[in-house]
């Protein structure tokens, strides 16, 4: 009687163990799709947008002719990898390092465009700042001073709005950093929404209304300092 009753104990138990086994190996089949599934969802809108600079390389040295140092031109800038459903791009650059990289106290906003058309693959070098004539040339006045040659300013792409820096203008505004090395992010950001005129935001205005529409985001960091 005893030896049956054991035989039992013992089957109970084997099948309770095959139990807990098959549950156990369910919940990690379930736990693995979903990772799965939200890597799929989430990979490409972080991954693919990249954003790229010909004129230096990420986490490089800014050049002097888009600086207050030279002829304060935006750098040409290139992108790729936007995702699908995006209806604008829009773009920040700032310094997170102002006024001094030792000590830093605010970010100080150089640029802000917002609206630029997916057709769009990039930007040329020295965008006009809103309503400049094309042809206009962008230069400091002690640029011929410095044997810098002029720009011609060009446009931007067909759409595009513009918001004011921290000089309180529109358009870009090079580095021109009073101590240290500073970084600079350009930071483009791809929407699924075509903003309305926000009549010339700041950066805090158009980051407000990009809230719940970011679909990726991808930074660009130059690096600069005065001699």
């Amino acid at each position: 009687m005893i030896t049956g009753f054991r035989r039992i104990h013992w089957i109970w138990a084997a099948i309770l163990g095959i139990a807990l086994l098959c549950i156990s190996f369910g919940a990690a089949q379930t736990g693995w799709l979903t990772a799965e599934k939200e890597k799929t969802i989430m990979s490409p809108a972080i991954m693919s947008l990249a954003i790229t600079s010909p004129s230096f390389p990420h986490n490089g040295a800014i050049p002097a002719r888009h600086t207050c140092d030279g002829l304060n031109v935006s750098p040409p800038l290139a992108w790729a990898g936007v995702p699908a459903g995006t209806k604008s791009l829009a773009l920040i650059v700032d310094d997170p390092d102002a006024p001094d990289p030792a000590a830093p106290k605010m970010t100080w906003v150089h640029w802000v465009l917002y609206n630029i058309p997916t057709a769009a693959h990039g930007l040329t070098e020295g965008v006009a700042v809103k309503d400049s004539p094309a042809g206009t040339l962008q230069v400091k006045p002690s640029g011929s001073e410095l044997g810098i040659t002029p720009v011609a300013v060009k446009d931007s792409p067909a759409g595009t709005l513009q918001g004011v820096n921290d000089w309180q203008r529109t358009g870009y505004g090079g580095p021109c950093p009073p101590v240290g090395r500073h970084r600079y992010f350009f930071k483009l950001y791809a929407l699924d929404i075509l903003l309305p005129d926000l009549k010339h935001p700041t950066k805090a205005v158009l980051e407000k209304a990009m809230q719940g529409h970011v679909l990726a985001h991808s930074e660009l960091i130059g690096l600069y300092q005065r001699q």
